[in-house]
Formats: structure tokens, C-alpha cells, sequence
């Protein structure tokens, strides 16, 4: 799990953590503010299969609540982590 957020809405709030999948580079990390049902994937092109991929994702709350955000990482073959990370956001 990556630490709770605090945001207000309008204001821009911003995650970050790191990927890894020791033997397998990482080429994509996925996200998604729907509980899964949809992803967004951004590509990490010159990775390798022996380091962490650091990773940031901008997310601007429209409205106040509760929210949480789903990571998760595509290695070089293809393959999705098994369950996804995720980080709790509170919007006032």
C-alpha cells in the first residue's frame, strides 16, 4: 500500500512510488482512479530487468470524497502484476 493522500478539489495531488519484477524488465506501468475497470498505461522504455522503476501519477479530484488509485506493473513479457498496489485519497 502507498501512504493516504489529503487533497482539495481542483488542486493537483500527486503519487508516487516504484515498481520491480526481479528478472523481467518493467515496460509499462498501469493506472486506474475506477476500482480496476479501466486502466491507463504509461510506457518505461529503457529499463532493465535488475532496477526499480520510479513512477509519479498527477491526479486533480474534481469533487470531494474518498478515492483510491490502483497501480500496477507490465514487464517485458507481457505480463501484469498479479495484484495491484494502491494508495487511499481523502478530498476536502
Amino acid at each position: 500500500m502507498i501512504p493516504r493522500v489529503y487533497g482539495r478539489v481542483g488542486t493537483p495531488v500527486e503519487f508516487r512510488g516504484s515498481a520491480y519484477d526481479f528478472g523481467h524488465a518493467i515496460a509499462a506501468i498501469q493506472f486506474s482512479m475506477d476500482d480496476g475497470k479501466t486502466w491507463t498505461a504509461y510506457d518505461t522504455p529503457n529499463t532493465n530487468d535488475y532496477q526499480n522503476v520510479s513512477w509519479t501519477f498527477e491526479y486533480v479530484p474534481e469533487k470531494a470524497g474518498f478515492y483510491v488509485l490502483k497501480v500496477r506493473s507490465v514487464n517485458d513479457c507481457g505480463k501484469v502484476s498479479p495484484e495491484a498496489a494502491f494508495a487511499e485519497l481523502r478530498v476536502r
